[in-house]
């Protein structure tokens, strides 16, 4: 999508007012849609130049609605709401129109952007922390395993060695 500097939007409007060119024309001459000429040209006959100084908002959930039902009791289209509410893209209030149908008014509620804040914690440390944890860990299973396995032998000791003492030997021919 390109982008119109504030002069090549009011140049393609002061055009259109000279009454020499249509909008056709117009939209051709500078590679636009002419839906998006014409939008120029009522938003310039309703706000003047200011229409086109950007403007970044962000808008609550109470103007959201304001604006659909102003749209609804008044049978006015996205374009000429945009244009009355002084709204950048058309497209946005076809989109709160939609989350509007399909998730009710919650959907409108402005989300916070960015990535979430960091804890204050110190991730090295807990690392730190974790590894020396699976490490006692491991440490303590292998000290169980060769525990088991001493007190196996000393019963294995034992037993070969009552076999030897033992008076009930036979023996071979």
């Amino acid at each position: 999508m390109t982008k119109f500097s504030k002069e090549q939007k009011l140049d393609a409007v002061t055009r259109y007012q000279l009454g020499n060119e249509s909008v056709g024309e117009i939209a051709k001459q500078v590679k636009a849609n002419p839906e998006v000429v014409r939008m120029w040209i009522k938003q310039f006959e309703y706000r003047g130049i200011k229409a086109f100084e950007k403007s970044y908002t962000a808008y609550s959930m109470r103007y959201k609605l304001d604006v659909l039902n102003y749209m609804n009791e008044n049978g006015t289209s996205p374009n000429e709401t945009a244009v009355i509410f002084n709204i950048s893209s058309p497209s946005q209030i076809r989109k709160w129109q939609i989350q509007l149908r399909t998730h009710g008014m919650d959907a409108l509620d402005s989300k916070k952007k960015g990535r979430p804040s960091m804890k204050k914690e110190n991730h090295k440390r807990t690392k730190n922390e974790a590894a020396a944890d699976g490490q006692v860990e491991a440490l303590q299973a292998e000290v169980e395993r060769l525990r088991m396995e001493n007190a196996y032998l000393k019963k294995l000791n034992a037993l070969v060695q009552n076999k030897e003492k033992s008076p009930n030997k036979t023996k071979r021919k």
